[in-house]
This record gives structure tokens, C-alpha cells and sequence, in this order.
């Protein structure tokens, strides 16, 4: 273990971020010098609070299976390549999960049951940021060929996973994606203050070094390649395009310009932030905006609003508040649903809780000037709206992060004709293959919008699949099956 009195002598301690009035002015990761270089001096003496808890819960926690008190022991003992290799053996792609992932590692961390957490998500990215700082991360292109073909659609987290894997393996892996550059909403989704791209560019880098052909721009499905043309093409296919089909809201007033869905608003900002030219892009500035939804998407409009200019921000979500300390209902380990401040809520906006939107109201123009609200209570499973506390607020840009409700089914999934589970998802069987033989599915395509750890996860697993498809056994690992659900109350 690491130190045997870490937990007792060191209490939990997070790397600062930059002042509020410097980052908003530009679209850097909010830590100075990147969140891995930022970690490094306290780094160590959080990995030694790890405390050899016997059966380590944050195994349970991870769906990936992270040997997660091996690699905490490693920093501590300041093996660094040794670290690496050990987080490596699990997970493909670190440097997205340490600073995307809600880290359920740590809500599951024995620690946790009366004291802090062990800081697991911080320990993760210093690793795989000092590594690449270091020359510990290398191309691992394969011994043979096995003369398979493998297409993957889409390159979010679990088509990535998926690539790689099957590309160790030794199959020839082409990996498409629609937009003109891969990375799926890890480019364009993930604001560049959350994730700079250079942490995909150089991890994209190394998979094409590794064999993996990407063909960014090809729309799967339509005139590019038809479902129909990419079975003949290839002996197997992963279905990996995410689950892409916004969730709205039909009120009156919906149909006024200046209400977006998030996923229309964030890709436009994040190719401005990289330097591109957007015509008719849609912003902030100078406008009061309200963004629906309270999760991490609502917070990446946040961020990206202050950032853009707005003159206020409101951020409205339909439950109640959520507590700050883990509810009695939400014992450990389970993960808990607290009230949390992302860096976006740190710098602007305004937080209400317990509303619903009861409509959408114009201008002259027939945009959008207002919104009307009233509060509402959760009892007996539902949802009750509160009668005398409608009210207005100003509204000039509309934006929508209430989730998503499955993969677009126009296109590629139309023309495979597999089958879908009552959600709207690809339906799989135990080993990730949809109702077509060879067809097999991975990620939020299948499971349903989800984590990008249990992504990365069922991109692993899935290739574990498919190379027994191929070859008739595998050394893949295999760290969850398609029916594994977060531990929950």
C-alpha cells in the first residue's frame, strides 16, 4: 500500500483554478497549465490517502475494472512509468476520463464512508499527463495481421475503445465518423475549458501510428455508404454513434427563433474556439440566456455563454435541489445525487430548481423574449405544478440540455433494420451483437445516453466480442457485459 497513515495524517485537497476574471477571458482548461501539471504538487501526498481497504469498493464504483489502489501505491512511490502501465491495462483513454468522468470511483471509495474521498479522478489524469509529458505513452501496433476487416461508426469513446482494441488484436479497423474530424462530442460536445483537443489530437495520433484508419466526414447511412454496402465491405461492424437524438420540449412557443438545442449550440462555439469561421453562428452576447437542464451539458452551455458575452445566465432544472451531503436514500456505495459546482458555476448564472417550463413567449419579430415558469413539487412519483407562482423571466436565447432519447434511427439504422429495445436503443445480446450476425453495437447506442467511462468500457468489451466472432476466441479483455447497470438505491 502507500502510506498506512495517508488517510489519518492528509486531509482531501483539489488543485486550484485559475482566477475567474482570467479564464473566462479566454478557452484554456481552467487549471493553470492543464489540470495534470496543476495536480503535481500535492499529487503525491493524495495518491498516499489510499488506505488499503482489503476489498477495494472503487473496483465496484468503475466499470472498467481500474486497479485503482495499485497505480495510487505506484505515485506514491513516485513510479510514474510503473503507474501508467498499470492504469493503461484497463482503461485506453485516461486523459478523457479524468477530466470528463463524474468519477463513481470515488462516491464508491471505502474511504468515503466518513471521511472524504480519496481524490481518484485527480491521481488519474497526473498519471496519464506526466506520462505523456514523460515519452511513457507509445504507439503499440500489432505482431500480425489477421487479414479481418473491422468498420466502427462513429469515434466518440466507445467507438475509439472499440478501434483500438481490434486494432491490437491485429484486424484492419477503419473507424467513420460524419463530422469533418473525429472525436465524435469529445471535439465537438466537450467545451475546449473542460478538455483541450490536444488531449484527442495526440491520443488520435497515436492510434493512427498504431494502424487505425479514421475517415472523418463520410455520413454512414446516406449517400456515402449505405448499411447494405458496409456489411459486404467488412466481415464485422460496431455501431458506436452514440445516442444522438436530442430530447425537446413541445410548450407553446416552441417554434420561436433563438430556442436551440445544446447540440446545436456547443459544436459551433467549440470550432470558434478552435479557430474556425462559423457563418450564422448561434451566440450569446448581450442576451439573457435560459438553459434547460441541470447537468454537466447545461453547465458546458453555461461556461460557453459566460464566455461569449451574455448579459445573465439562468440555469432551470425540474427537480428539487439537491443536497449537499450523500442522502440517507443513497447510502455508499452508491453514487449519490448531491449538489455539485462545476468551474461554469463558479463563474456566472443563476440556479433554480423545482420549476417547469409552461411556455415560450415572442416578440414582434416572432423570436423569442421570454419564458414562463411555475414551480413544481415531487410527490407520490410525480410531478405537480404549484398554482400561483407562475412567472416570467426574460429570455432572448433558449437553449436545451435535457438529455437525449436514443440513436437517430433515419439513416443507418433503418437500413440495417436492427432490432430496438423498448427505449429506442439497438438491442443486443450477451456478447454486444444486434439481431444482423456481425453486426455488433457499443456505447450509448445500445446502453442508452451514459457515462464515458461506461463508454470506454463497452468499447472494450465489445471488441473482446467481436474478436471472437472473427477468430473464434480472444485475449481482449472484457470488463462488462451489455446488461451491467450502475450500482444504484
Amino acid at each position: 500500500m502507500a502510506d498506512p497513515k495517508g488517510f489519518l495524517k492528509v486531509g482531501r485537497e483539489v488543485a486550484e483554478r485559475r482566477p475567474v476574471e482570467e479564464r473566462v477571458q479566454d478557452w484554456n482548461e481552467v487549471y493553470p497549465g492543464g489540470m495534470g501539471r496543476a495536480l503535481l504538487p500535492i499529487i503525491t501526498e493524495q495518491a498516499g490517502r489510499c488506505m488499503d481497504c482489503g476489498i477495494p469498493f472503487c473496483h465496484q464504483g468503475c466499470p472498467l475494472g481500474n486497479i485503482i489502489p495499485e497505480w495510487n501505491d505506484l505515485v506514491w512511490r513516485d513510479d510514474w512509468e510503473g503507474a501508467i502501465d498499470r492504469l493503461h491495462a484497463t482503461n485506453n483513454f485516461p486523459e478523457f476520463t479524468g477530466r470528463l468522468c463524474p468519477a463513481p470511483c470515488e462516491t464508491a471509495c471505502v474511504l468515503g464512508i466518513n471521511q472524504d474521498p480519496v481524490t481518484i479522478k485527480n491521481v488519474e489524469v497526473s498519471i496519464i499527463d506526466k506520462a505523456w509529458e514523460s515519452g511513457f505513452v507509445r504507439p503499440q501496433p500489432p505482431e500480425w495481421l489477421s487479414g479481418r476487416t473491422v468498420a466502427v461508426i462513429g469515434s466518440g469513446p466507445a467507438g475509439l475503445a472499440a478501434a483500438q482494441q481490434l486494432t491490437r488484436a491485429g484486424h484492419t479497423v477503419a473507424v467513420y465518423e460524419r463530422a469533418d474530424k473525429v472525436g465524435g462530442l469529445l471535439r465537438y460536445g466537450i467545451p475546449e475549458f473542460k478538455m483541450e483537443k490536444k488531449h484527442l489530437d495526440r491520443r488520435i495520433e497515436q492510434m493512427k501510428r498504431e494502424g487505425t484508419v479514421f475517415r472523418a466526414g463520410v455520413d454512414v447511412g446516406g449517400e456515402d455508404l449505405t448499411g447494405d454496402s458496409l456489411r459486404e465491405r467488412y466481415d464485422a461492424v460496431v455501431l458506436a454513434m452514440g445516442s444522438t437524438e436530442a430530447r425537446d420540449l413541445p410548450v407553446p412557443g416552441r417554434e420561436l427563433g433563438g430556442i436551440h438545442q445544446a447540440m446545436e449550440f456547443l459544436p459551433q462555439a467549440n470550432r470558434v474556439a478552435l479557430g474556425e469561421e462559423v457563418e450564422g453562428q448561434i451566440r450569446a452576447d448581450g442576451k439573457h440566456v435560459v438553459i434547460i437542464g441541470g447537468g454537466d451539458t447545461g453547465a458546458d452551455c453555461l461556461g460557453t455563454s459566460t464566455r461569449q458575452g451574455a448579459a445573465s445566465i439562468t440555469q432551470l432544472e425540474i427537480m428539487p435541489e439537491p443536497p449537499t451531503d450523500r442522502p440517507e436514500g443513497q447510502p455508499w456505495p452508491t453514487y449519490p445525487m448531491t449538489f455539485k459546482v462545476s468551474s461554469a458555476h463558479e463563474e456566472a448564472g443563476e440556479r433554480v430548481y423545482a420549476v417547469s417550463t409552461q411556455e415560450f413567449l415572442g416578440d414582434d419579430d416572432g423570436n423569442v423574449r421570454a419564458l414562463r415558469l411555475v414551480d413544481v413539487v415531487f410527490e407520490g412519483g410525480r410531478l405537480t405544478e404549484i398554482e400561483g407562482t407562475e412567472r416570467e423571466i426574460p429570455a432572448e436565447l433558449v437553449l436545451f440540455a435535457m438529455g437525449f432519447v436514443g440513436p437517430e434511427k433515419p439513416g443507418l439504422v433503418e437500413q440495417l433494420g436492427v432490432d430496438l429495445d423498448p427505449r429506442g436503443n439497438v438491442q443486443r445480446d450477451g456478447s454486444y451483437m444486434s439481431s444482423l450476425p456481425g453486426v455488433f453495437v457499443a456505447g450509448d447506442a445500445g446502453r442508452g445516453q451514459s457515462l464515458i467511462v461506461w463508454a470506454i468500457a463497452e468499447g472494450r468489451a465489445a471488441a473482446a466480442a467481436v474478436d471472437t466472432f472473427l477468430t473464434g476466441s480472444t485475449t481482449l479483455p472484457a470488463p462488462i457485459p451489455p446488461t451491467a447497470r450502475p450500482l444504484v438505491v
